[in-house]
């Protein structure tokens, strides 16, 4: 009799609580203002994670592409204290950094003993040297192509590289630190100690 009741009792709470939702059901599908309020809260949930994948489209930030030689800017940048702007000379006067020919990569190499591990590669740098074929090095950093960055306007603002990319001088694999984003780029352009034109010519030209 004792089990008997409690299966009633549990059986009648069940009941009601499925009585009860039922009702609670009937009354929001009959309150216009709170069906009003829902699907106005969906649509902003909606636009919110919409116009935030937008917003992604286009954003590399961590891209580490593979290179077909394996070079680390920890060892040359790092720790032989390499400048920047010795491989990429460019970046002082151009609008692009441009990419080290293999001429500058053999002005050490054919004089400077380079560890064991890193013979294959230097066989694939003398390989490329000794066939005057350029070194096919995949792009990193990206930017739209309605985008127009001047490397030179920043190095003479004295600009140091790693604002941009980063601790490169770290990265035994070049990886794009920064998501380059157009926020990103305007929030630096704002600060008051950079004196920096914000107007839309600046970047889109």
């Amino acid at each position: 009799q004792v089990n008997e009741l409690k299966g009633n009792k549990s059986g009648e709470k069940t009941s009601d609580l499925r009585r009860d939702l039922d009702e609670l059901w009937q009354g929001l599908k009959r309150n216009t203002f709170l069906q009003v309020t829902s699907v106005i809260l969906l649509l902003l949930v909606a636009a919110y994670v919409g116009f935030g994948t937008i917003f992604k489209v286009g954003v590399d930030e961590g891209y580490m592409p593979l290179q077909p030689i394996a070079f680390s800017h920890k060892i040359h940048s790092g720790e032989n204290k390499i400048e920047c702007q010795y491989c990429h000379s460019s970046a002082k006067h151009s609008k692009h950094s441009g990419i080290p020919s293999v001429n500058i990569c053999m002005n050490c190499h054919l004089n400077v003993n380079v560890r064991e591990e890193a013979r294959p590669q230097i066989e694939k740098l003398q390989q490329a040297y000794m066939n005057n074929e350029p070194i096919k090095w995949e792009k990193v950093h990206l930017l739209p192509d309605h985008v127009k960055f001047n490397h030179a306007a920043h190095v003479r603002a004295d600009k140091q590289c790693q604002e941009c990319h980063g601790p490169i001088e770290k990265m035994p694999i070049v990886y794009q630190h920064s998501d380059l984003s157009m926020g990103w780029c305007v929030n630096c352009h704002r600060k008051p100690e950079n004196n920096a034109p914000v107007g839309c010519d600046t970047c889109h030209y």
